[in-house]
C-alpha cells in the first residue's frame, strides 16, 4: 500500500552557500526522528553565491529503499526549483507551495533562526485537523543586537492589525504550515512578489475563514550572516504596503469575510 506524503516543506533559498549544508542537516535531524513521510522542495531565487550548485548536489541523490516498506521511498526526498531571475521572497514561496504534494505544506527560514524542532507538533495539528493554518509566533530573546527588529515588528504587528485587521498575527513569521487543500485557493490571491506576500497570504486565509493556530517559537537573532532585509528601508515599504493593501481591501472586488 503506497503511504500518503504527509509533509512538503519549502526552503527558500537566496545566497545561502554558507549555511546551507549545516541547516538542511539540522532540518533533516528533526524530520526524519519525527517519522513523518515528507518531501523537501528548494527553490532558489537567483542565487549567485554557489547555493544552486549545493541544492543540486542534495536534490540529485538516489533515494533508497525504506526496508520497512516494500517499494517505499526513504522520507525526504528533494527537489529543486530555479528562478532564472530574482523574483522575490513572495514568489518564490508560492512557487514551492504550487509543486507541493504533501497533505501539509509549509515553508521556514533556511537560517535557522527559528529551529526545526518545532515543526513536529505544528504538521500533527494540522494532519489531525485541528487547524488549517499554523504559525510561528516569535519570542524574541533580547539583546542589544535584536531589540531594534523586536520593536519595528511588535509594532508592525500592531499597525497591520489597526489597518487591515490581522488580529495581532505575527504575520511576517517565516515559518507557517498550511493544509494544501486549504491554502491553494487561497494562495491565488496573494499577489505581491516580495517579503509582503507573507502579510497577504495570511489575511486573505484569515478571510477565508480558515481556521488559524499560532504557536510560540523562540527567535534567535544570527550575526554570522548578512541579512538580505534592511530595517529601516524595508519598514518604510512595508508601512506603504499596508496602505494599498488597506485600500484594496476596501474595494468591492476584494474577498469578504464569512459571514
Amino acid at each position: 500500500m503506497k503511504r500518503r506524503l504527509e509533509l512538503s516543506l519549502i526552503l527558500p533559498c537566496y545566497n545561502e552557500a554558507g549555511l546551507f549544508m549545516s541547516s538542511v542537516s539540522r532540518i533533516r535531524a528533526v524530520l526524519d526522528r519525527s517519522g513523518f513521510f515528507y518531501e523537501l522542495i528548494f527553490v532558489d531565487d537567483a542565487s549567485r553565491d554557489g547555493t544552486q550548485e549545493l541544492i543540486t548536489s542534495m536534490t540529485h541523490v538516489s533515494p533508497k529503499a525504506n526496508p520497512r516498506g516494500r517499494g517505499a521511498l526513504t522520507p525526504g526526498v528533494s527537489r529543486s526549483l530555479f528562478h532564472t531571475r530574482n523574483l522575490g521572497r513572495g514568489r518564490t514561496v508560492a512557487d514551492g507551495i504550487r509543486a507541493a504534494k504533501g497533505t501539509v505544506v509549509g515553508y521556514m527560514d533556511i537560517d535557522c533562526e527559528v529551529d526545526p524542532v518545532y515543526m513536529p507538533k505544528m504538521v500533527s495539528m494540522i494532519l489531525a485537523r485541528k487547524a488549517d493554518v499554523v504559525i510561528g509566533k516569535r519570542l524574541y530573546r533580547t539583546s542589544p543586537k535584536a531589540i531594534v527588529r523586536e520593536i519595528l515588528s511588535r509594532g508592525y504587528q500592531w499597525l497591520s492589525d489597526k489597518m487591515i485587521g490581522t488580529g495581532g498575527l505575527d504575520t511576517e513569521t517565516g515559518y507557517k504550515f498550511f493544509s494544501r487543500k486549504k491554502i491553494l485557493p487561497v494562495l491565488a490571491k496573494a499577489k505581491h512578489p516580495g517579503w509582503f506576500w507573507d502579510t497577504e497570504i495570511m489575511v486573505y486565509a484569515k478571510r477565508a475563514g480558515l481556521m488559524i493556530v499560532e504557536e510560540p517559537v523562540l527567535f534567535l537573532r544570527r550575526f554570522d550572516k548578512q541579512s538580505s532585509v534592511n530595517i529601516f528601508r524595508d519598514t518604510i515599504e512595508y508601512v506603504i504596503q499596508l496602505w494599498r493593501f488597506s485600500q484594496l481591501l476596501k474595494s468591492p472586488r476584494s474577498p469578504k469575510s464569512p459571514r
